[in-house]
């Protein structure tokens, strides 16, 4: 016979009650991308408000890059937590190397789309193609084997 004390979780540990349903380095590794983020964004709004990329062409580019990497971080952190929730508070391996490659395409979505904006050649066709690849070859990587 399996006691209940066997199964459930105690409180009364020493630990905290936070480690059981998350470890702390994913907690730790959430907070930093998050900070990255925001340290990033930052940046961003440093640049935006200092720089005029009339004036300066390198500027719009710098610009995007630090848009984009602001948002990748950012979003490399949701991306984890929301599969995290989906599994039932369960970290799988391979998790943080899949958030990590979505929150590399929206860097690399970000900073293209505002580099086609500062050259005026935008358009929504170009835009939905960029998307449709992207979601082709997330589609094509995400694949459980």
């Amino acid at each position: 016979m399996i006691d209940d004390a066997e199964v459930w979780p105690s409180f009364d540990d020493a630990e905290p009650l936070d480690s059981i349903v998350m470890d702390p380095r994913d907690r730790l590794a959430n907070l930093g991308f998050l900070a990255g983020g925001g340290v990033v964004f930052l940046l961003v709004a440093l640049v935006f408000t200092t720089r005029d990329p009339a004036i300066d062409p390198g500027a719009g580019y710098v610009g995007a890059i630090l848009l984009g990497l602001s948002l990748g971080l950012a979003t490399t952190s949701i991306f984890w937590l929301a599969v995290f929730g989906r599994h039932n508070r369960i970290a799988y391996r391979g998790d943080w190397p899949r958030a990590i490659r979505r929150g590399g395409w929206v860097f690399l979505i970000t900073a293209l789309f505002v580099v086609l904006r500062l050259n005026q050649v935008f358009q929504l066709p170009i835009a939905l193609f960029i998307l449709a690849l992207v979601a082709v070859a997330e589609a094509t990587l995400s694949v459980d084997r």
